[in-house]
């Protein structure tokens, strides 16, 4: 079971060494088996605060423990990790005590900084030289494996099916990728056990499939929305005009284009963008207008324009 090592001293995560060494000192006068007199509960929990104080008194342990914290560092640090390097019994004798207890004493056992048990009664019940428990490590995990898929824009938005073809334990395998709506440039699935398998019977890595969009023919993909560009001449822009749009889904629009709209001006069309991955909603379609400027005038729109001019037009 994860111990909270700070929650056992009594102490906050950024106690100093002092701080430590003082909450143990008043813990370990309260719990010694000299003051409790044999009471098998609070025996236990002295074990439990002499454990918290040999990790946190470590820098090195402590910074793991930080880490990884409670859960993760009980899976990757045995007893005898927890204790290496770490002689209680001085540290006592330092309290005033005499270093034993009730029939264990507390010294260097058959490794540097156990307990060595006497009369068949280690402090630390459990096989392992010294005293100790040993903790099983799991067995680690294989590698994960990172695959990059492209994707037409049409594919992103409706999801498809892909078969792609991975390395796996020396040999080549073909899987069947469901790829979900709204798989946008850059996101990834996970696809369980599909990674490299462990070298020691561990569970197999997982596979990270990431999406590259394919450059779509006359649309720009930003996040979830998309954006297409239209010409309107300058008439359009100065009275106003109605354009056909295609949208992503292939589905045409029409958008009015009002009066006095400005050279690349953007109009959202709500919802007509790549749907989200997660949830509902979609992102929008946005219309870039590019005003049409001519680049000759026939000598009737030059007049046109003239008379144009004198209105302060």
């Amino acid at each position: 079971m994860a111990e909270d090592y700070y929650k056992i001293l009594g102490i906050e995560k950024n106690a100093d060494a002092s701080e430590i060494k003082k909450a143990y000192r008043k813990l370990a006068m309260k719990y010694h088996p000299d003051k409790t007199k044999g009471d098998k509960s609070l025996e236990e929990k002295f074990k439990k605060i002499s454990e918290a104080y040999a990790v946190l008194s470590d820098p090195e342990k402590r910074s793991q423990y930080d880490t990884y914290g409670s859960a993760g560092f009980q899976q990757r640090f045995s007893q005898e990790d927890i204790f290496r390097n770490f002689d209680l019994g001085d540290i006592l004798k330092e309290f005033g005590f005499s270093g034993s207890m009730g029939g264990a004493s507390f010294g260097r056992g058959g490794r540097q900084g156990g307990f060595s048990g006497m009369g068949g009664n280690p402090f630390f019940q459990g096989g392992g030289q010294g005293g100790f428990s040993q903790r099983q490590r799991p067995p680690a995990k294989g590698k994960d494996i990172e695959y990059e898929i492209p994707l037409t824009l049409q594919e992103i938005m409706n999801g498809t099916k892909k078969t792609i073809t991975i390395s796996q334990d020396g040999s080549t395998k073909a899987i069947e990728v469901n790829i979900p709506k709204g798989l946008t440039e850059g996101k990834k699935i996970r696809l369980a056990g599909k990674g490299e398998m462990s070298p020691n019977n561990g569970p197999a890595g997982n596979l990270y499939i990431r999406s590259s969009l394919v450059p779509p023919d006359g649309y720009t993909v930003e996040g979830n929305d998309v954006l297409v560009s239209k010409q309107i001449p300058l008439t359009g822009a100065l009275l106003g005009d109605t354009l056909e749009v295609t949208a992503p889904d292939g589905i045409t629009l029409n958008l009015k284009v009002p009066a006095g709209t400005n050279h690349k001006a953007k109009m959202r069309i709500p919802g007509r963008g790549i749907p989200q991955m997660k949830g509902d909603g979609c992102g929008d379609l946005f219309v870039v207008i590019n005003i049409t400027m001519p680049k000759e005038l026939t000598a009737k729109q030059q007049e046109i324009i003239r008379q144009l001019q004198k209105t302060g037009l």
